[in-house]
């Protein structure tokens, strides 16, 4: 079924909204309450989700110069987040014992299945702008997804124009956006090959 593109660029940008809401405005409101709660399993967690997520920045870094792999990126970070929530035995045991009835920890379970839902979701619809990784070029599809981090583009320039007096610029952005996933990368393998053999699903003070 083709899915007409005002209803289409319409879905992008509720997925946008959606991800400023679950992605990042209510992860740091826990991660401050957490912090004045001194809750330190969801401070764990948070700290977790919050290094995972970075790869929605860096998706947005290489999408803002049009980087075909960015569109790759939007499919995975959201899975790597909804992993991330759900991935460590010693943190989901400290998270079960908490009285459910508590503020804190019924919005921290509220979260991470909202959270699980829309990162599924955000993951099927950013699939369908795979075809953009032969080249964004003109097409209607791929110029859909690079409205928000233009947006965002703008903002960046703007700021660092008038505290730095930097120049932003997306090639700059793409720079930045690929020595970030050069990090991001070197850190996962690092994690894939010497941390889980040795504690498996065990996040412990990592």
């Amino acid at each position: 079924m083709v899915v007409p593109d005002p209803l289409y660029r319409s879905l992008v940008w509720l997925d946008v909204r959606l991800g400023l809401l679950f992605a990042v405005g209510l992860p740091l409101v826990l991660l401050g309450w957490a912090a004045l709660r001194r809750e330190q399993a969801l401070l764990r967690l948070l700290g977790l989700y919050w290094k995972v997520a970075s790869l929605l920045v860096i998706a947005l870094l290489l999408l803002t110069n049009g980087r075909p792999l960015g569109f790759v990126l939007l499919v995975l970070a959201p899975l790597f987040c909804v992993v991330a929530l759900w991935l460590w035995v010693d943190l989901n045991e400290e998270l079960a014992d908490m009285p459910p009835w508590r503020p804190l920890p019924l919005t921290t379970r509220l979260w991470r299945w909202s959270l699980t839902f829309y990162g599924l979701a955000s993951a099927a619809l950013a699939a369908t702008a795979l075809p953009c990784l032969s080249g964004v070029g003109d097409r209607p599809l791929c110029q859909v997804w690079l409205e928000a981090p233009a947006g965002l583009h703008g903002v960046m320039a703007r700021v660092l124009g008038f505290i730095f007096g930097a120049t932003w610029t997306p090639g700059v952005a793409a720079f930045v956006g690929y020595a970030c996933l050069v990090a991001y990368g070197v850190g996962m393998v690092q994690w894939l090959l010497l941390r889980v053999p040795r504690q498996g699903r065990v996040a412990g003070e990592f």
